[in-house]
């Protein structure tokens, strides 16, 4: 696998010698300098409160040690649920509450920012907290499109911030453990793993209407380029459109190919291929609701990621999960469990996680938090590493290898063909209408910048 000492040298030459936007902040590289001990509390913001947000502020919450000083959301409405929310788990006076993001990112006292906002401004946002001298855990995808992913790991890596991914196995012993085994043979030489996500999601049609006055749709939209106000995109149906969101592929499809990364141990591909369409209705989605992405790495290993969002029927049993293949057997895991099969399919061991019922288990369609135990697992290994100054589990490059991987089959899926790839930083060959498609148009002012 390549050194990452080269693959950071790569993207900085990418990104190297530029600077934030007018319209953001401009913050230098020794902009609110602190160094946080073993014993600090950590200062945090929340920063997206609906859905996701919210139940990880209640995660943040129950951390030791911490605080959690500000709240933030564009939806005026959400902001007093969650400082009531979290009050009644600290103990203690509610957060401030705040709707304008830019103000969170000159607040001194904030050591550190979790976003969970739309997938536009996972990166830029990302990128801000670093320039503003916080550490960052960005929900996944690490970001909208592959350029602002490259730009993410150039500003971590610039501005010596700890950036953590939303990849929650990364942080679960028992998926450590599974993992290990795969590296250590288990079922011999892994060259295919199968990961999938199924769902039933229904039809969605927007309709042009006044923008809320609880909204604040100018800052909502932020990067993206500005368009009408409709009825029915905030906030979820913006997944399906690609101003703003990944669609299914990096919506939930990180999760398991993040993972099924790992197992297979492979960084970059070769060759991405997708294939796919909106088939269950007719309605104003533009991303796929069935769609089949398959990634190829060398030394003769693939990845297949299946989706069906709007037909829920289950894969072995299955909502959600991924198997390995290997030489000498198989294995399957639908979150941390797993078993491991010989070549004739007869199971060989079986590791199922004990504990709490609601920590035990996975909800592979729940929107807010599928393992409340891998969240605050996550969550603790973020904190850890601040403290302790090192990398955490998901580091935004670990993160960024396999959201580039969904992004470039989404890609695929666009332009309607194969692509082939650059294996030292997966950057697309000989294809001028994908290769527009690495990065994105901004609104003027808007654009991020490292």
């Amino acid at each position: 696998m390549e050194k990452r000492r080269d693959f950071i040298r790569k993207v900085a030459i990418t990104t190297g010698g530029i600077a934030l936007g007018s319209k953001a902040f401009s913050f230098t590289a020794s902009s609110y300098k602190r160094i946080i001990g073993a014993n600090d509390r950590i200062h945090v913001a929340i920063i997206g409160l609906n859905g996701r947000g919210g139940s990880m502020s209640g995660t943040f919450a129950h951390q030791q040690n911490l605080m959690i000083n500000t709240v933030c959301d564009v939806d005026s409405r959400t902001i007093p649920k969650v400082q009531k929310s979290v009050s009644a788990i600290t103990g203690q006076a509610a957060p401030k509450g705040e709707g304008d993001v830019r103000k969170v990112m000159q607040d001194k006292d904030i050591d550190a920012v979790y976003i969970a906002t739309p997938d536009h401004w996972h990166a830029p946002m990302a990128i801000m907290g670093c320039q503003a001298g916080k550490h960052v855990y960005v929900e996944k995808p690490l970001s909208h499109n592959p350029h602002e992913g490259e730009m993410a790991i150039a500003a971590a890596r610039k501005y010596n911030r700890i950036v953590q991914m939303g990849a929650q196995r990364r942080s679960s012993p028992q998926a450590i453990q599974c993992v290990e085994e795969l590296h250590g043979g288990v079922i011999g030489r892994v060259y295919f793993a199968k990961a999938w996500y199924t769902n039933n999601r229904k039809e969605t049609f927007l309709k042009p209407a006044a923008v809320p006055d609880w909204l604040n749709y100018d800052l909502w939209q932020g990067p993206a380029p500005r368009k009408p106000y409709q009825d029915g995109l905030i906030h979820y149906n913006w997944h399906w459109f690609w101003d703003y969101g990944t669609g299914e592929a990096l919506n939930n499809g990180t999760h398991e190919v993040d993972f099924a990364r790992w197992g297979l141990n492979v960084d970059l591909p070769t060759r991405v291929s997708s294939v796919g369409g909106r088939y269950q209705f007719k309605d104003d989605w533009q991303t796929p609701d069935t769609q089949i992405v398959t990634m190829d790495y060398p030394d003769r290993v693939t990845l297949m990621w299946e989706n069906r969002s709007s037909n829920g029927r289950k894969i072995e049993g299955a909502d959600r999960g991924v198997i390995f293949y290997g030489d000498k057997g198989s294995l399957d895991s639908d979150g941390e469990d797993y078993t491991i099969y010989d070549l004739s399919g007869k199971m060989i061991k079986q590791v199922k996680k004990q504990g709490p019922a609601e920590d035990a288990s996975i909800q592979g369609r729940n929107t807010a938090s599928p393992s409340l135990g891998m969240d605050s697992q996550h969550v603790a290994n973020f904190l850890d590493s601040i403290r302790n100054n090192k990398k955490p589990n998901c580091d935004v490059e670990l993160g960024y290898k396999s959201v580039v991987a969904m992004q470039l089959g989404n890609i695929s899926w666009r332009v309607g063909r194969d692509l082939h790839l650059d294996p030292k930083n997966a950057h697309i060959l000989n294809d001028p209408e994908a290769q527009k498609l690495w990065g994105r148009t901004y609104e003027p002012g808007w654009a991020p910048k490292v």
